[in-house]
């Protein structure tokens, strides 16, 4: 047998026979097998493959990449599952977004928006030790 009788984006079963760090082996016939490497094993971030997969477990693949010189082949199981349901997102006002709002969805703060913040508490507790001193 050969990696001819396979074609790229078609989805067979397969056998996992060894599991690497950066990846899993897969056997998609006696004689030939693949590579789903660790960033195609799921939709979502895998830390550690042998929590998501075992050998000898059977699982669908995608072909990817069929190297006809070499004999490698590319799988992925990502691509045969459906990709999770999104959030909704709440729709754009006028098409835009201002820049506050665009910081607040990055999920960080940049160091100069921290600087104001923390300079606006400086002034506030100075503020109030000034008023504190006077009484």
């Amino acid at each position: 047998m050969s990696v001819k009788q396979f074609e790229v984006g078609s989805i067979v079963e397969g056998k996992i026979t060894g599991i690497k760090p950066f990846g899993a082996f897969v056997a998609i016939d006696d004689n030939i097998q693949g590579l789903v490497h660790i960033s195609e094993v799921s939709h979502s971030y895998v830390k550690d493959i042998h929590d998501v997969l075992s050998v000898g477990e059977t699982v669908k693949v995608k072909i990817k990449s069929i190297d006809e010189e070499s004999g490698k082949i590319s799988l992925s199981i990502r691509d045969t599952q459906s990709p999770p349901e999104r959030s909704e997102r709440r729709p754009r006002q006028g098409g835009k977004r201002n820049k506050e709002e665009t910081k607040k969805n990055q999920g960080f703060n940049t160091l100069e928006d921290k600087l104001k913040e923390w300079l606006k508490q400086s002034n506030e507790i100075h503020a109030d030790l000034n008023k504190r001193i006077r009484k």
